[in-house]
């Protein structure tokens, strides 16, 4: 994994919930913000784990997932770059109800709690930003839970391949994960998203190689019926 420093002044700056903090309360994050490097299939926290505070993802792949009683994984949101996570649960003095792992190297941001706390009781616009933050994050989990309560199994993998591509056009990408992870993101088992895979490919809509999927009309895609 490379160990070239990550420029954490600038990168503060392009976190929406810092971005328009003075100077001064800026150097009062830096001073609880802390540098973390992942290798792939790292932890960097369990559930049960008490938050004390919140991360920032530079760069790489994080997924959110618990494990069943029967030890099935359930991936409940895979992040990327420029995306925080964490906010809600740091302030529920409650441990984490999910584990994170790396799905890539990955390079994070912890920010303390005890900075954000402070920033709150002093700046009413810094903690309407967080609340915002944290309801858009909310309104995203609702909209899975409608998605996996009224969409077929084939509706969702077309979701979230429409998601992957670039408006209407022939596209090909790589999937940004394997196919089983995605598959508990969907709440499908690995074997259902082959399935439909293969329906796809038969029916000429898709290509796949590997993690590498072609869509060959994204348009007549959105609106197959299996």
């Amino acid at each position: 994994m490379a160990t070239s420093p990550v420029d954490i002044p600038t990168l503060l700056r392009r976190i929406p919930l810092f971005s328009e903090l003075s100077d001064a309360d800026l150097d009062r994050v830096l001073r609880f913000a802390r540098e973390r490097r992942l290798a792939r299939g790292e932890v960097l926290f369990q559930r049960g784990d008490l938050p004390h505070g919140f991360y920032f993802l530079v760069s790489g792949q994080v997924k959110l997932a618990f494990s069943s009683a029967q030890g099935t994984e359930k991936v409940v949101e895979i992040l990327g770059p420029m995306q925080s996570f964490g906010e809600a649960v740091m302030f529920m003095n409650r441990p984490y109800p999910v584990f994170a792992e790396a799905l890539s190297e990955s390079v994070l941001l912890h920010i303390g709690q005890a900075v954000v706390t402070e920033l709150i009781e002093q700046d009413s616009k810094f903690a309407l930003k967080l609340l915002a933050g944290m309801s858009v994050r909310m309104h995203g989990l609702v909209s899975d839970v409608e998605t996996y309560s009224l969409r077929s199994s084939v509706q969702r993998v077309i979701g979230y391949l429409l998601q992957q591509a670039d408006g209407d056009k022939p596209c090909e990408f790589a999937l940004p994960t394997s196919k089983q992870v995605i598959a508990s993101r969907l709440n499908l088992t690995p074997e259902t998203l082959s399935r439909i895979f293969h329906d796809l490919s038969d029916a000429r809509l898709i290509t796949v190689q590997g993690k590498h999927i072609t869509l060959h009309d994204p348009v007549r895609l959105a609106r197959y019926q299996s």
